[in-house]
């Protein structure tokens, strides 16, 4: 009987230990109290989060904040790149108990705050030709492309699950230049994005923009006209080859 307890056990860890986060998460309570005012929004892809915040009556921006995350063996862990809402916190690791049930995300933890106990409820895990953690690397102007190694001061997009957020920071200097982000498809060439929240102006939330991409050994060809109409050919590299620390 024993021997079938710790089969049983092992089984039960594994399971635990096979599970995924990537895909997009909504906060649905924190510290027993339902979050409906707010709109919390939080991405996993590629061992790396982003979470964006605003108020839901106007669409006011709050905060953000992402970096690594490490979930392995039963155990969780996040790393702060960028965070509007305490930039001292920027480069602290803090652990977390997990638990997942279902479709539900139980994250608990003891911070500078006090106790924190958050309840994230998964919108969707679904994948497609761009789903990954990006940084852009390079750029076209009058047919000539120029390229750049991120660094400390980088911007990011990460997309998973259907939603889609950019955050332009510099991890060193704390600097957060500003983010944005919504829901997004990419199908046969071409990438549609709906923007639910903007740091620099909230009136461009409800706007849906496309771009014509392509996947080129491995990086992202986005092309189009950027918020302001204005036209741009972006590059970007998979993040864990694309970011070169201490650059």
């Amino acid at each position: 009987m024993k021997n079938y307890l710790l089969v049983f056990f092992f089984f039960l860890t594994g399971i635990v230990a096979a599970q995924s986060l990537e895909g997009s998460w909504k906060l649905i309570s924190q510290n027993g109290n339902a979050v409906t005012d707010q709109e919390y929004i939080k991405i996993y892809q590629d061992n790396y989060f982003a979470f964006g915040v605003k108020n839901v009556a106007d669409n006011a921006f709050i905060g953000a904040g992402g970096g690594p995350y490490k979930f392995e063996d039963g155990k969780y862990s996040e790393t702060l790149d960028f965070f509007t809402l305490n930039p001292l916190q920027i480069g602290t690791t803090t652990p977390f108990k997990i638990e997942i049930d279902g479709k539900k995300l139980i994250l608990s933890a003891n911070t500078n705050n006090g106790m924190l106990v958050e309840i994230w409820e998964q919108i969707s895990d679904s994948r497609d030709e761009l789903t990954g953690n990006w940084v852009i690397t390079g750029r076209k102007r009058d047919e000539q492309i120029t390229r750049s190694t991120p660094g400390a001061r980088r911007t990011v997009k990460i997309l998973s699950g259907g939603r889609f957020q950019w955050i332009a920071f510099n991890s060193e200097t704390k600097e957060f230049s500003g983010t944005g982000g919504g829901t997004y498809t990419a199908k046969n060439g071409k990438y549609t994005e709906n923007i639910t929240f903007f740091s620099r102006d909230n009136s461009r939330v409800g706007a849906s923009l496309g771009f014509d991409f392509e996947v080129i050994e491995g990086e992202w060809h986005h092309s189009g006209l950027s918020s302001t109409g204005a036209p741009i050919y972006e590059i970007w590299t998979p993040y864990a080859i694309g970011y070169k620390p201490g650059n």
